[in-house]
């Protein structure tokens, strides 16, 4: 199915919306997106590798999708890679201070879970999360806001990048204490087995976590009681400056749960991450807890603070890059489905660059918080904003 090119013309407001919904909204990708639309094809693909599990069984190899579900996996992860560059410029610029975890490699992760699960499912995650939070329906206009401190970002400019979050959306944020989020991840699935909702929670955390003690409690009381926690290890094979086998007595984080299930996962194909998030969700609400462990990579260092390149080789990253690239993968099986042209796929990156390059334009016209602001959020509201002194009968302070 060949599809004509229309030329593009964007919105204000474009980005202003969740990127299922925005992008598509320009004339030439809706045409994209809505020709695939109209076609009724329903397509096979096998994934890259077989899966490798841990007392269960595999699931099939063999995922079906369609063109629409092609094409619009290619912009989100067309968009999700943007965008992290264009945060790695803000935050050399100065425009981002303080802690930033880039995620440019490992968006087949992100896409591939959302693909195969719902909004009322959870995910909870580390301080790498701003293709999470865009998975879940944020925008690009919240998450440039909150980068650089705005109060139109997510957390109202006060979280930064390592504390996203939409809880409407199910997404329990970005954690700064490494491993952290496990247990808040156990208790989510928890709330869930009680209300009795039929749905699971995702928690996610990188190899180098995958050392936490409190990770091993919280798997421990989730077997239990058969709580429906999937946790999902990205290996992304270094931690802070760290390879995973100088760190790691066994790197099989897959296996780590010893009787708790577990799945290998081609973390850099986003069909395998779909299949395997079915079959995970599937056997939690059925049986209790299972690990996934997402073999994926970054690209970027640790954080922006960290080059990246001082323990590992530059063709070491370029080898991943041309043999793995996960959005390569889905470029390749657009064309081999003639689903698209080439230049057709340039004209959609060119509309996403001017769509983040929008985004940022409006972020940085949005205002830093109010210096009041550093009193809410801390105590629920009317409780702890006065100070007494020792003996608790003189008042010395109210906060504003």
């Amino acid at each position: 199915m060949a599809l004509t090119h229309i030329a593009s013309s964007s919105s204000r407001s474009i980005f202003l919306k969740p990127i299922s919904t925005a992008l598509s909204s320009t004339p030439f990708l809706r045409r994209l997106i809505s020709s695939a639309a109209d076609d009724s094809t329903t397509l096979t693909i096998e994934t890259s590798v077989p899966f490798t599990a841990h007392n269960c069984d595999t699931p099939s190899r063999t995922v079906e999708t369609t063109p629409k579900e092609l094409l619009t996996l290619f912009r989100d992860m067309a968009t999700m890679r943007r965008m992290e560059i264009a945060a790695d410029s803000l935050y050399k610029a100065k425009l981002i201070r303080g802690f930033c975890h880039l995620y440019d490699g490992q968006e087949a992760v992100a896409l591939g879970m959302e693909a195969a699960i719902t909004k009322k499912d959870c995910i909870i995650t580390a301080y790498r999360d701003h293709c999470t939070f865009l998975g879940r329906g944020g925008t690009l206009l919240e998450i440039f806001s909150e980068l650089m401190g705005r109060q139109a970002g997510c957390s109202n400019g006060k979280g930064g990048s390592m504390h996203f979050y939409k809880k409407e959306a199910g997404f329990y944020g970005g954690h700064g204490i490494v491993g952290a989020q496990v247990p808040l991840g156990c208790g989510l699935a928890f709330a869930q087995k009680y209300s009795k909702d039929e749905n699971v929670t995702f928690a996610l955390y990188g190899d180098g976590a995958a050392n936490q003690g409190q990770l091993f409690e919280a798997l421990n009381i989730a077997a239990l009681l058969d709580l429906p926690a999937i946790l999902v290890c990205e290996n992304n094979h270094y931690g802070m400056g760290t390879a995973e086998w100088r760190a790691a007595k066994s790197p099989s984080y897959y296996k780590r749960g010893d009787y708790v299930p577990g799945l290998k996962v081609d973390g850099m194909d986003v069909f395998a991450v779909k299949q395997a998030c079915k079959f995970a969700k599937e056997h939690a609400l059925k049986n209790g807890p299972i690990i996934l462990e997402m073999d994926t990579y970054r690209y970027h260092g640790h954080s922006m603070s960290d080059p990246g390149s001082t323990y590992r080789t530059r063709d070491e990253i370029s080898g991943v890059r041309q043999e793995r690239d996960p959005i390569e993968r889905i470029r390749k099986l657009i064309f081999s489905h003639d689903l698209a042209t080439e230049k057709e796929l340039k004209d959609t990156e060119k509309e996403i660059r001017k769509e983040v390059d929008e985004a940022i334009a409006q972020a940085k016209e949005s205002p830093v918080p109010e210096p009041s602001e550093l009193f809410t959020n801390v105590h629920v509201k009317g409780f702890g904003v006065e100070s007494y002194g020792a003996d608790r009968k003189e008042v010395r302070a109210v906060l504003p």
